[in-house]
């Protein structure tokens, strides 16, 4: 915010540098997301200015840029392959997702997905680049691309293979090659997909002028093209829930991600607001949808991006861009973004993770794998949600573990427990006899540990006739493991053992006393200390007191 109140002339030169390298970053890739979502090159480009625009303005990340990215791209193809018939009504779908965003904002929802664990992000990431590397082979070819699954398109390889069209093949390599091997200090000012872009389009027009084209010239986009699917407003809805989700969660990596290089806190919901605004309105005008792009972002950053007025610049940029190019746009041959999306396909793989998965813990691996799969060969919204539940699942297995660590359940040797008290004779007890056990709750409890600890407690309570419940360091308990403690108290009565609770006053506010799980214990039952607890104890074991005192 300080920033943004002392911005002299010198912020604005770092924003106004900082934003043209990003737009120049965004093009080629919003032009290759366009084929990657059925909607056309061209809608990558105007959904790139849009939604770059307005979510720089009203977006909660200060140095972000929003443009068109491979989840996002995926997901309108399954969209379009699935749900609509036409451009039109996928229009529509992306409007309803980007109202959908808005509400997740004003809701407050967007700080819920930075709980997303990194093995189901890692997961869906690596599976998104898996299916842009599947999914481009047959451009490679010189075959028309496949929308949706896959699977689909590896079933028309052999085909492609055996009618393969060498200009479109030579054009391709040539500009992956470039993509791989652009030198690193040229990336600063020239971003390796830009110069790939450009070199690649050079190649397609004076060698290998045989590929197929682009062919479409840019022209003033259609406002309001939008048309509802034939499934009805509600089939919109599911649909558009999709791209509300994916997009959403992509955004916020990407503002996560800034962060991290900037030092800065996005604002969750803010940005989801400004995405969605951008989405709506891209829509209107035939605009493909989008997300925080991390490429571009990182380019602005690195630049010397300082506020949200370079994402603003970079959209302008962008505008103008296409404007003085639009003459040029229609000779990128296919192939050339073909190139591109592989370099970037592969670019998406958690490659670092992948490498290492042999020390990384076996459930983290698990949860990956079956998240990167889902995504390939299922669906993403699939994906992202089982990889969730199978997260939970992993990490419920090992807070499990550590509750049940946190857990004492001892018994009480008679002559150890009463030998603190100087009005109990311990000579008069057997010295085995352990008729009072004490079980001692320390930490946190949760429905991840509640079936084993009923299982572990309910037969170490069986076996005396005085149990000592001490929750005097107990620090929170869920509603599954207070419910727990109901059942362990009612198998002590059924087993004529009483129950003796301390510390449950200190307890902070929580499912034990709203559920009032406590009700069976004799009001006199309660205490505040062991000592006390040795008194009730005694009591009920009719153990003779020098003092007979009550607490």
């Amino acid at each position: 915010m300080r920033a943004d109140m002392n911005y002299d002339i010198g912020n604005l030169r770092a924003d106004l540098r900082a934003g043209i390298v990003s737009a120049i970053v965004v093009l080629p890739l919003a032009l290759a997301f366009g084929v990657v979502s059925g909607l056309g090159p061209i809608a990558g480009l105007w959904g790139a200015v849009a939604v770059g625009l307005l979510a720089a303005i009203a977006g909660g990340t200060r140095v972000q840029i929003s443009a068109a990215t491979a989840p996002v791209a995926l997901a309108v193809s399954f969209v379009l392959v699935r749900y609509a018939e036409s451009a039109t009504e996928a229009l529509a779908i992306i409007f309803i997702a980007g109202v959908i965003q808005v509400l997740f904002g004003l809701l407050r929802i967007g700080s819920l997905f930075q709980y997303t664990p990194h093995s189901v992000t890692s997961g869906f990431v690596s599976g998104v680049g898996v299916m842009v590397v599947l999914l481009q082979v047959l451009p490679f070819f010189g075959a028309e691309p496949l929308l949706g699954n896959p699977i689909d398109s590896i079933r028309h390889w052999a085909d492609a293979a055996r009618d393969m069209d060498f200009h479109a093949f030579g054009v391709a390599v040539a500009t992956f090659v470039i993509c791989a091997g652009w030198p690193k200090r040229w990336r600063k000012h020239v971003p390796a997909a830009a110069g790939a872009l450009v070199c690649g389009t050079v190649l397609g027009v004076w060698i290998f002028d045989g590929a197929p084209r682009i062919a479409e010239v840019v022209e003033a986009p259609s406002f309001w093209a939008m048309e509802m699917p034939g499934a009805g407003f509600w089939g919109a809805v599911g649909a558009a829930v999709t791209i509300a989700l994916i997009g959403s969660l992509s955004s916020l990596l990407g503002a996560s991600s800034a962060d991290s290089m900037t030092g800065h806190q996005h604002d969750p919901n803010r940005e989801l607001l400004g995405v969605g605004l951008g989405n709506a309105v891209a829509a209107m005008f035939g605009g493909l949808p989008g997300a925080g792009a991390p490429g571009a972002t990182q380019s602005n950053i690195r630049a010397g991006a300082q506020t949200r007025v370079s994402g603003v610049v970079s959209a302008v940029a962008a505008l103008v861009l296409i404007i003085v190019l639009s003459g040029l746009i229609d000779s990128v041959p296919y192939g050339v973004l073909a190139g591109i999306l592989l370099w970037l396909g592969l670019s998406l793989i958690d490659w670092r993770l992948i490498t290492h998965l042999y020390r990384v813990q076996p459930e983290h691996v698990l949860v990956m794998l079956l998240t990167l799969g889902l995504t390939v060969f299922v669906d993403l919204l699939v994906a992202i949600a089982a990889g969730i539940v199978a997260a939970a699942l992993a990490a419920s297995r090992r807070f499990e573990r550590l509750e049940l660590d946190s857990v004492l359940s001892v018994p009480m040797l008679d002559a150890v427990f009463f030998a603190d008290s100087d009005r109990v004779d311990v000579s008069q007890f057997d010295a085995f006899s352990a008729r009072v056990g004490m079980v001692k709750m320390r930490g946190s409890f949760t429905v991840a540990s509640s079936n084993r600890l009923r299982i572990a407690i309910s037969k170490d309570i069986q076996e005396h006739q005085v149990v000592i419940l001490d929750f005097t360091e107990t620090s929170y308990m869920d509603d599954s493991a207070a419910l727990v403690v109901e059942q362990l108290i009612d198998a002590a009565m059924e087993h004529d053992t009483e129950c003796i609770v301390i510390g449950v006053d200190s307890l902070p506010e929580g499912s034990l006393q709203s559920l009032d799980v406590l009700h069976r214990v004799p009001g006199d039952h309660f205490v505040a200390s062991f000592d006390d607890a040795r008194v009730i104890a005694a009591r009920l074991l009719e153990i003779n007191m020098e003092s007979s005192s009550q607490p």
